[in-house]
């Protein structure tokens, strides 16, 4: 796949890469607003039917919000890891 040079490449594309936003003393990430969109709500639905159905990324969620993220962004990194594992697909396939 020529496409995206990189992984990282892919989530900006489909808007999942982390984007630093400061708030006061603390350094936060949100996501871009930016990218496919329709891409980019394919992959929150998947996410949202992982954090209900499956038990790793229930794991993964939870772990993040005991490590003092918020439910947001817990949620932003599993669509991240998300983003990883449809790149890794798409090159699979090519």
């Amino acid at each position: 796949m020529k496409r995206f040079r990189s992984r990282h490449a892919y989530a900006r594309h489909n808007g999942t890469a982390p984007l630093p936003v400061w708030s006061g003393n603390r350094q936060c990430h949100r996501l871009s607003r930016v990218g496919n969109r329709q891409l980019n709500t394919a992959i929150h639905r998947i996410v949202i039917t992982q954090a209900h159905y499956h038990q790793p990324a229930r794991d993964f969620l939870q772990r993040r919000r005991a490590d003092g993220d918020t439910t947001t962004e817990s949620l932003r990194a599993l669509k991240r890891r998300l983003s990883d594992v449809v790149h890794r697909a798409l090159l699979a396939d090519a």
